[in-house]
């Protein structure tokens, strides 16, 4: 199996996450972009702050790999209007894909208004460019009747507001890898709340994103129907490792 083409090459951290600077940051950006050049991976997953250099850089060696960036990160609380000022700006600087962290505090404070309503401007805005959406529900934060009901809900909102054809484009995607959990409970995708998003996500795409870390995982993923992988492992995973990294 050819893993490469399902993986999302990730590295989220900001310069004050890691203790280094702007420029140590895009250099850490490069090196992904040309890994996933060499490697035929699929796609690089990166802060909006670096897609415009990140983007260059990929143009200029002639590669299709995708950018993608994050939107509302990574507590999901933004507005819909800073969700919407965000997005647009990374759209401007070339990124392919945008996965959208959903309030899911509103959702489980029971809110579903707001969520619907950020779910179909954000999408509508990516569509209307041409890019993927992925909408991250935090599956840590989440209950598995949660998962469920969240993962149906963008289902039928998305069937509702967007032609047929554009449902491939709108992603279903599992975690950030920044939630905080508690007593070792896992804060990526297991293979448990995975299955739990493919069977409630319709004709919608499912991500699975941390906590895959050995290309048996990432097979079996694969085989249970998710269509990318969000990992800051890919090259572990395509050179045949295993890999202790949190995400």
């Amino acid at each position: 199996m050819n893993i490469a083409q399902y993986l999302d090459s990730t590295y989220l951290k900001t310069p004050e996450q890691s203790g280094i600077s702007h420029e140590e940051t895009l250099q850490i950006d490069k090196d992904l972009a040309q890994v996933a050049i060499d490697h035929g991976i699929f796609a690089v997953m990166i802060r909006p702050d670096y897609v415009k250099e990140i983007k260059k850089y990929i143009q200029e060696r002639n590669s299709n790999v995708a950018v993608g960036t994050v939107i509302g990160f990574h507590e999901g609380t933004y507005s819909i209007d800073e969700k919407l000022t965000e997005a647009s700006k990374a759209i401007e600087d070339g990124a392919d894909e945008l996965d959208f962290v959903i309030n899911y505090n509103a959702y489980i404070q029971g809110n579903t208004a707001l969520v619907k309503e950020e779910f179909v401007k954000c999408t509508k805005l990516s569509l209307e460019h041409h890019k993927i959406a992925k909408w991250i529900i935090e599956i840590a934060a989440l209950t598995d009747e949660q998962i469920a009901d969240l993962t149906k809900s963008i289902s039928n909102w998305a069937e509702e507001s967007f032609p047929e054809s554009d449902l491939s484009k709108i992603f279903v995607k599992s975690s950030t890898g920044f939630y905080e959990t508690t007593g070792g409970k896992p804060n990526g995708a297991t293979f448990e709340a995975i299955k739990i998003m493919l069977d409630h996500a319709g004709k919608l795409p499912v991500k699975a994103a941390g906590g895959v870390r050995t290309p048996e995982d990432a097979e079996k993923m694969i085989n249970m129907g998710v269509k990318r992988i969000g990992t800051s492992s890919a090259l572990a995973l395509i050179k045949n490792e295993s890999s202790s990294g949190g995400y």
